[in-house]
């Protein structure tokens, strides 16, 4: 599986969104690369765990975001954080109950949550908030 690259592409261009966004980023591509070099189970069930309370803390801090500056569309925005959440935690699951092996089709599942809730939720959020910051 090939790492995900940060670019302009994902910018939402808020700093402070873009900034957890590439930390995701990162601990994708560490969870990728423990896979790959056959790191311990143990190990990868610390970074999957990372990976979803960063992205739980990251979902607040932009939902608050929203609070703060009237987001209109900030319910359809949280229910799909909460179904994110929802799908990851599975995973999780999953991973735990497999005899924790992270198979290919999960790194694909992952990369799309992360990357289509960027490029698309994200950027409307990012757009607003560039407005109204």
């Amino acid at each position: 599986m090939k790492d995900l690259v940060w670019d302009k592409t994902l910018s939402v261009e808020v700093d402070e969104i873009d900034e957890d966004h590439r930390r995701l980023v990162d601990l994708f591509n560490i969870l990728n690369h423990s896979v790959a070099d056959g790191d311990s189970s143990d190990y990868q069930e610390a970074v999957l765990e990372e990976l979803i309370s960063c992205t739980v803390w990251h979902f607040r801090h932009e939902e608050r975001l929203m609070l703060k500056y009237a987001y209109k569309e900030s319910e359809e925005h949280k229910t799909e954080h909460e179904e994110l959440i929802e799908s990851a935690k599975a995973l999780q699951q999953k991973f735990l109950q497999a005899g924790k092996r992270i198979e290919s089709q999960d790194f694909e599942f992952l990369e799309h949550w992360l990357t289509e809730h960027i490029l698309v939720a994200d950027m409307k959020l990012g757009a607003y908030l560039a407005e109204v910051m």
